[in-house]
């Protein structure tokens, strides 16, 4: 962000507060000053820079101008709620009016449920035919661990060797705020991460040295972006072709393991997340499928759709 206008030495004072009293995690930081960036982006556009002219208009201008960009429904949600937190600073900090006190919280009709892959696609991903190489034995023991656990993909690559009890089949993420979390990781995926460290990691590594868990040939941890990249190529090598993400592998965990009965509780303690409310989402995603499987199996609805059919 720049300090030009009066508008742009108040957002850099805002997100140098929130970096420097609410300690806030880098990338929730970033992304804090991402969205806050496009407001101001926006705002200069319409041609206004001081920030006495904002107004509710203006915000729901800026509103309907993301929903044109196609942005996903927590995208939008989400700057929103980054320039709530704007304009409260703006209020009791510098007397100007809250504008967007009257508009309400996250409209139900944003809600998007996460999208998940199906069990099959899991299978077909994880079960790839293997490939030679050490890195072949990370990429492999990377995906397998991100499913197992339902870590964030920032999580996954920050896992130190440390962090990790292979003899027992737990590790210790680093979540949002550095909140720390024990989360198990199951048979299969402990199997993949000890034979990644035994055969493919000291290779890797070579005369490096790394804390790091998942490292490159460089000796240097692997990063998010690389991993991204991974992640998607394994995809289409498992005939996935929908868009995918290491965030899909976490929403499809949790997914997956209420279908089979897990307790919600629980699956929030792995999730990490601090509200289980986040985690009941994941209730939805169920809801949804129980209701599309009636949909499709159900006689008399199936009746009905062919007689709607034939008229």
């Amino acid at each position: 962000m720049t300090e030009g206008s009066e508008l742009d030495r108040l957002l850099y004072h805002y997100t140098t507060i929130l970096q420097a009293e609410r300690g806030l995690a880098r990338n929730t930081l970033e992304a804090y000053r991402r969205d806050l960036g496009k407001f101001q982006q926006y705002y200069a556009k319409i041609g206004l820079q001081n920030p006495h002219a904002l107004t509710t208009a203006v915000v729901l201008g800026f509103l309907e101008f993301l929903r044109s960009q196609e942005l996903s429904a927590t995208s939008v949600a989400r700057c929103m709620a980054a320039i709530r937190g704007f304009c409260r600073f703006l209020s009791l900090e510098h007397g100007i009016p809250d504008v967007l006190a009257q508009i309400p919280r996250s409209p139900k009709q944003w809600l998007k449920l996460p999208k998940t892959l199906t069990e099959s696609e899991i299978t077909n991903l994880l079960e790839l035919p293997a490939g030679e190489g050490p890195e072949e034995m990370r990429d492999v023991a990377m995906v397998e661990l991100l499913y197992a656990t339902g870590l964030r993909v920032s999580e996954l690559i920050s896992v130190d060797l440390a962090q990790v009890n292979l003899e027992v089949g737990y590790l210790l993420a680093t979540g949002k705020r550095d909140k720390q979390r024990v989360v198990p990781m199951g048979e299969t995926a402990r199997k993949k991460i000890s034979e990644y460290c035994q055969d493919a990691r000291p290779v890797l590594l070579k005369h490096h040295n790394s804390s790091a868990l998942f490292v490159t040939r460089r000796g240097t941890a692997m990063t998010r972006q690389s991993f991204w990249g991974i992640l998607r190529k394994r995809a289409l090598r498992a005939g996935i072709t929908k868009r995918i993400s290491p965030h899909m592998l976490r929403h499809s965990f949790a997914t997956h393991l209420l279908e089979h009965g897990a307790d919600l509780r629980a699956v929030q303690m792995m999730l990490g997340h601090a509200d289980i409310a986040t985690t009941q989402i994941y209730t939805h995603v169920e809801q949804r499928r129980l209701k599309d499987m009636h949909t499709a199996h159900f006689p008399r609805t199936q009746r009905r759709g062919a007689k709607g059919k034939s008229s």
